[in-house]
């Protein structure tokens, strides 16, 4: 029955190379945005609030830029199977120009007007002014950052992940470093607050554009082309836009669905408590998927691999055996969240957020029902993100992913939310009816072998 399973301990060992730095990079990204968010609140809650709300459009490019990269992922995976390096840098070059002017563009919207773009995601008059000057500032760090994640992400899809571990290591340590002297005035530098932690924000991703671009020039093992870069062709760039669209979309509609899910909460009765409890939950679920993730994203790389090295035959079986890996160890992680969950955060971790009693076991309701069905969403994830857009069927990724939240969790979370108004139990069980129905199609998906496409012919021809 688990035949697939038996691929041999090379292929194991291989896979879990890959998926170290990945891990790596993942787990040092999410406790330094930790500890950066912390060091915010420390200056109290209007500016821990006014940065959540300037940080809005930059989680809505953090998503276009995720959306380009692997949409660039599912077609140079595919070329490094077949050695072919002018198209990689054909695609890395599609990808620097669309990745610069969506951020370019966000960028002088958040510096040029600042305080209409703030007064439109909050009403709070106190926090404006601290949004806007935060936003006029940080939103030029991202045309950095954004060219970066293309040519990091284009490492990763050649088995060469370890290069963002490094890369976004160094900026993340660098942002800490930087906030704690420019936010507090240490070192004998003026304490700005607000537009401190924005200054740091910057610098550090100024910083990880020179440690890019002085490997990028250096690195021997792939050799960037500038006039390919420069002009990648028609042809590719049709296929750049087919597969990497749908990404795009998918990763926005995902966003947007995300924030909505908050937006019911925010309606309901003891709104305080329940985004008290899932402000804290969702840190310690970002936590818990860092590995999922991670066995995603080697998942896309070995199939892109595979199916462009022409060995289509036995695409099916790797997807299947990483997705079981995916399950097995959500299985391990989720035991260890429940037995947290009920035993040693109550006394520990809730004292610390300080959280009421109402809050903490609001906080303890939604872990349980993360640490129950984090099997599940391992399989959605590594199936959708690795899977099936490694194999190049980024349309059927995005309908599995969208179709079950938008269709059916986000209008019954709502229902049950607004209209019967029951309590935060009856609604999160709710919203993680998505996790099954995207179980069931996806599943369906996987076995009928259909995902598997071979995305690279008209880059051969356009080189």
């Amino acid at each position: 029955m688990l035949s697939y399973m038996k691929r041999g301990r090379k292929f194991y060992c291989d896979a879990a190379l890959l998926a170290l730095p990945i891990l790596l990079q993942n787990l040092t990204t999410t406790l330094l945005g930790l500890v950066d968010t912390f060091m915010v609140g420390m200056l109290g809650e209007a500016p821990l609030a006014a940065v959540l709300v300037a940080n809005i459009p930059v989680f809505v490019i953090q998503l276009v830029i995720f959306g380009l990269q692997s949409g660039s992922s599912v077609l140079i995976s595919q070329f490094w199977g077949k050695g072919d390096m002018d198209s990689i840098n054909r695609v890395i070059g599609l990808g620097f120009y669309m990745a610069g002017a969506v951020s370019a563009a966000f960028a002088a919207v958040m510096y040029l007007l600042p305080v209409p773009l703030m007064s439109l995601l909050t009403d709070n008059q106190e926090l404006v002014p601290l949004a806007a000057e935060y936003a006029r500032i940080v939103g030029f760090s991202y045309i950095f950052n954004s060219i970066t994640g293309i040519y990091v992400g284009a490492h990763r899809a050649m088995e060469n992940p370890k290069l963002g571990t490094v890369i976004f290591s160094c900026s993340m340590c660098a942002n800490t470093f930087l906030n704690w002297v420019l936010i507090f005035g240490n070192l004998g530098a003026p304490a700005l607050g607000v537009a401190g932690a924005a200054a740091a924000t910057l610098l550090s991703r100024v910083l990880e554009f020179v440690i890019m671009a002085a490997y990028a020039m250096t690195n021997r093992r792939f050799r960037l082309d500038i006039p390919a870069l420069l002009h990648p062709g028609r042809a590719l760039l049709s296929k750049f836009i087919h597969y990497a669209a749908p990404v795009v979309c998918n990763e926005t509609m995902w966003g947007l669905g995300t924030s909505l899910y908050k937006v019911v909460f925010g309606h309901m009765e003891g709104s305080k408590e329940i985004l008290a409890a899932r402000a804290l939950a969702g840190n310690i679920e970002d936590l818990c998927s860092v590995a999922v993730f991670a066995v995603a994203g080697t998942t896309a790389i070995i199939i892109g691999r595979e199916i462009g090295a022409g060995r289509k035959d036995t695409v099916y079986e790797v997807g299947c055996a990483l997705n079981a890996v995916a399950m097995l160890c959500a299985l391990v992680i989720g035991a260890a969240l429940l037995l947290c969950t009920w035993f040693l955060f109550p006394g520990t971790l809730y004292p610390v957020f300080h959280l009421s009693d109402t809050a903490g076991r609001i906080a303890t309701m939604i872990l349980t029902f993360v640490g129950a069905t984090l099997a599940l969403r391992a399989f959605n994830t590594v199936n959708i993100v690795g899977v099936l857009r490694g194999g190049g069927d980024v349309r059927a990724a995005t309908l599995t992913d969208i179709i079950p939240m938008w269709c059916v969790s986000l209008p019954l979370s709502a229902v049950l939310a607004l209209v019967f108004r029951l309590n935060i139990f009856w609604v999160y069980l709710g919203i993680e009816v998505e996790q099954l129905v995207k179980f069931i199609a996806g599943m369906r998906r996987l076995r009928s072998r259909v995902w598997i496409h071979d995305v690279t012919q008209l880059g051969a021809e356009e080189g």
